[in-house]
């Protein structure tokens, strides 16, 4: 299975990840966690240029197009390979992001960042849990993070955009997606994805 987690800034995707990845793993299960952008050599070395607070210049367009370059490192360096070995794939953000990020947020539209992807790569998760959250509440968790990235640091109007994005993919994807209360603790939440995981494995 190939299974996504997506949200805004703050959400703590990563924290639940990992802890749903030891917990699946105690259940006999090979799991392997991932990220995006990232994942690979190459694509960590993507990630690297399109994050660097210091390339404020990106154009929207090029962002979305980095971001595409890595993904389609990442599935055939890394995601494909642990599918074919029977393994569980969790990924801390794929697609979806930049439908919300760049797709919504940065005004390209849906189809723009589609058409790209699809001809970086044609390949949609098993499932995607997306965490939903006040943008405000999520960038207060980080404020004291040491190491800001460039979508870190975008005015809270931006983010307010993403969330908007992010909702309406769940529209879009209704039976792909399931929206979890970014409110409830980690470990309420955590809950709930194994419980849906155990449901489907």
């Amino acid at each position: 299975m190939f299974i996504t987690f997506e949200g805004g800034e703050g959400t703590g995707k990563t924290t639940i990840i990992k802890t749903i990845s030891r917990r699946i793993e105690e259940l006999g299960h090979k799991v392997i966690t991932t990220r995006e952008p990232g994942g690979s050599i190459v694509a960590e070395q993507i990630r690297n240029v399109i994050l660097d607070p210091n390339n404020d210049s990106i154009k929207a367009h090029t962002e979305a197009l980095l971001y595409a370059a890595s993904r389609a490192q990442h599935i055939d360096e890394v995601i494909k390979p642990a599918l074919e070995d029977e393994r569980i794939v969790l990924c801390d953000r794929y697609l979806d992001s930049s439908l919300a990020y760049q797709g919504y947020a940065r005004g390209l539209g849906y189809d723009y960042v589609l058409k790209v992807n699809d001809y970086a790569t044609k390949f949609l998760p098993d499932l995607t849990f997306y965490i939903d959250l006040d943008p405000q509440i999520g960038l207060d968790r980080i404020v004291n993070r040491v190491q800001k990235d460039r979508l870190d640091l975008e005015e809270v109007s931006f983010h307010q955009l993403v969330r908007k994005g992010y909702l309406d993919l769940v529209n879009m994807y209704p039976k792909r997606i399931i929206v979890l209360d970014g409110t409830q603790t980690i470990e309420e939440i955590i809950t709930i994805v194994l419980n849906k995981i155990s449901e489907i494995l």
